[in-house]
């Protein structure tokens, strides 16, 4: 549970920064008042619990209590969907209920998983980790990071723990015969990273080792570290530039298939990728577009184009899913090109649709494809006469996401569906071919459900279209009661979006906002604007860098909509976003205050002109934009901390944050409060000490964040 901080002073020993000080503006970034604000010390620590208790106190009662015991009640629960991962003859789960907060790693044979259908035919399971047990011990606020369980013999995993939540991570062998860590074995300390089984006594490693991190500060190295030598020793396989994102490895271990790529991420589009000999650990190069995400399937080299690429005069079209000979993919030595009749197309886009997800399996793939955000499933089989395309179409939901997970890529063909939507808890299918792959010959079975966690009595979802400042169609997704949908009364209404970094917004189960929102009247929507992949490429493209104002503008639009329509008003609608989505809100808050009643503005980037110095910042360049040079001039117009007018009449804002962010700086949080709060304006500061860029680390600290926001919300919105 979030717990009040003792009261404490700001460095000054006032409440707030002068307002006499000169305030950061566009034309004239390097004046930064706050800019102390962006050290990691016991004073701005002190600074933030000032504010964090004020928030906690002004937020703290029967209103929050009564949220608070229905998050927790739903977080606490032990009858949640747990779909495992199998390995040997045993299935793996990550769990957490009231209980564990921070969780159990845990395992039961595979026989024993697959009778699972409801409560009574759960099986008994192996304790392996007990999380929190384990941070008690070694006085580690530890958060599991997942785990690799290495193939030869599987005895021994790789098991990555995070302080607090942090993207900086601990990595150790963990023998799985006598559940405890191996003494002398594998560990990778603290750092940004990764570590995966090459064989039983070889790793693939990315490690902080000082001078071998990118600005960004992530591995620059990717090497082999073999068993019983020092971690300073490991052979370097690639090396990138100080100015890449990072450097690092993949393995794919389908039997008799089995092959490791390595790669140097440039900056968020563009990749060099490696195949890496298991036997030599030579590495060659592919002859791919860097903007394109690979990946091996069997003996071919998957490729999902971010541009147009071009192969011997034949024109391939951005957004398309290709195969490529994995052999015939990689650099020769005498030199010769690729021919178009070795490329083959497994999906094409349309202006409709775009490409959701992938995944190889015995003899083919599954993809999931959206069309006009509603998901799509097909099956591309490897014959002997090519790709054979099979559209699956499983009955699931009009409105539902489908996601998929290769059930034994190894040796079948089946795969688990997991099935959520605004309305539908998330729900296992088992999706499996009875002969052959032609469509009507693949089968659902339904396995469990997570049960309803709020009552959906008259509530409806409905998909809607908007045109935006420049003429483009934006579609949302509203969730309600139909009195308001229909627009014959209005509703407090929460609007939400992303719109970065080609990522998808698909509707997805929120109990604890259908808890704490929808079944007290609220209408939530999700906007699914330009800078996401809904689209494609081409949609998160057409708002990159200086174009970033058509993210927001598209946003804006769906704000009006949502009144014109007469589903809420202004002073009752409310916008939320974290991370990129927290630009996104502090853009609204600078260039839009008119349309909103309220903003959540969660772990945000706030401040573009610092961004690339703090952190991973560097590494969203491509994304945004360089402050350091010319592009300043558009970046500069969608600082949110350099946009503040004084004059405009804001609406009330609430922001969240975690000191153990290592991805997104708090500073970013820090400053702009700092700055609203010297103007007097109507804000709210809370800052959690652990939870990293996730913003908690346990199920009683989420429980508890969207508790303060619901209560936040009730306060600022409801009539």
């Amino acid at each position: 549970m979030l717990k009040p901080m003792s009261h404490l002073t700001s460095p000054d020993g006032a409440a707030g920064n002068s307002s006499a000080a000169v305030l950061p503006h566009r034309n004239h970034p390097e004046h930064d008042p706050f800019a102390y604000l962006e050290e990691l010390n016991d004073e701005t620590l002190e600074w933030a619990r000032q504010r964090t208790d004020k928030t906690l106190s002004i937020f703290s009662g029967s209103r929050f209590h009564r949220h608070l015991a229905e998050s927790n009640e739903i977080m606490a629960s032990k009858d949640k969907l747990v779909v495992g991962t199998r390995r040997g003859e045993y299935v793996y789960v990550f769990y957490a209920d009231g209980e564990h907060p921070r969780g159990l790693w845990r395992r039961t044979p595979k026989a024993d998983y697959d009778e699972w259908r409801g409560p009574e035919t759960e099986p008994e399971w192996e304790l392996l980790l007990d999380i929190g047990a384990l941070g008690r011990e070694e006085g580690q606020p530890w958060v599991f990071g997942g785990m690799k369980i290495c193939r030869d013999g599987y005895d021994r995993a790789l098991v990555t723990l995070r302080p607090g939540g942090s993207d900086a991570n601990v990595i150790r062998e963990f023998d799985l015969v006598t559940r405890e860590f191996v003494p002398d074995g594998f560990v990778k300390p603290l750092s940004k990273g990764d570590a995966r089984w090459l064989n039983r006594n070889t790793v693939l490693l990315a490690h902080d080792f000082g001078d071998a991190t990118t600005r960004a500060g992530y591995p620059s190295t990717v090497r082999l570290w073999q068993r019983g030598t020092r971690i300073e020793d490991a052979r370097v396989l690639l090396a990138g530039e100080k100015t890449d994102t990072r450097v690092g490895g993949h393995n794919f271990n389908l039997p008799g298939f089995e092959k490791t790529m390595v790669y140097r991420t440039i900056n968020f589009r563009n990749t060099e990728l490696y195949d890496m000999d298991r036997t030599t650990h030579e590495i060659t190069r592919f002859r791919v577009p860097r903007s394109a995400d690979c990946a091996a399937v069997r003996d071919w080299l998957t490729v999902h184009l971010r541009e147009p690429w071009e192969v011997a005069g034949q024109r391939f079209a951005s957004g398309s899913l290709l195969a490529l000979p994995y052999e015939a993919a990689k650099e020769q030595a005498d030199d010769s090109e690729l021919r178009a009749d070795q490329v083959r197309v497994i999906f094409e886009p349309t202006p409709a649709s775009s490409l959701l997800s992938y995944a190889g399996v015995k003899d083919g793939i599954y993809f999931t494809v959206l069309d006009n955000v509603r998901t799509r499933l097909y099956f591309a089989e490897d014959t002997a006469e090519g790709w054979k395309i099979s559209d699956l179409n499983p009955d699931v939901g009009e409105f539902n996401t489908i996601r998929v997970q290769p059930i034994n890529a190894e040796a079948r063909n089946s795969v688990n569906m997991v099935v959520s939507g605004f309305l539908t808890p998330p729900t296992l299918y088992k999706g499996s071919f009875t002969g052959g792959f032609a469509g009507e010959n693949f089968g659902v079975e339904k396995l469990r459900s997570t049960p309803d966690r709020f009552d959906t009595a008259g509530l409806e979802v409905r998909q809607r279209w908007v045109t935006s400042a420049d003429g483009t169609r934006v579609p949302y997704f509203v969730v309600g009661l139909t009195a308001a949908l229909d627009g014959e009364k209005t509703a407090p209404t929460l609007l939400s979006a992303y719109g970065g970094f080609q990522v998808s917004q698909t509707p997805s189960y929120s109990s604890l906002n259908g808890k704490g929102l929808l079944e007290k009247g609220y209408v939530y929507a999700l906007a699914n604007i330009r800078g996401g992949g809904e689209f494609g490429p081409a949609w998160h493209q057409a708002a990159l860098r200086e174009n970033r104002a058509r993210t927001f503008e598209d946003f804006a639009a769906v704000a009006r909509d949502l009144v014109d329509a007469g589903i809420t008003t202004v002073p009752q609608l409310a916008a939320m976003g974290g991370s990129n989505g927290g630009l996104l809100v502090g853009n609204m808050y600078t260039h839009y205050p008119h349309l909103f009643g309220a903003l959540v503005c969660q772990v945000p980037l706030l401040d573009m002109k610092r961004y690339s110095h703090l952190l991973a910042g560097a590494s969203w360049v491509a994304e945004y934009g360089d402050p350091d040079t010319d592009d300043w001039e558009f970046l500069g117009e969608f600082s949110p901390y350099h946009c503040v007018n004084p004059d405009d009449l804001h609406p009330t804002l609430l922001l969240t944050t975690s000191t153990r962010d290592d991805r997104v700086h708090p500073a970013h949080a820090r400053k702009f409060m700092a700055l609203l709060e010297s103007l007097g304006k109507p804000v709210h500061y809370f800052e959690n000490i652990e939870g990293g860029h996730a913003g908690a680390a346990d199920v009683h600290q989420r429980a508890a964040m969207h508790a303060m926001i619901f209560t936040y919300l009730d306060n600022a919105i409801l009539p």
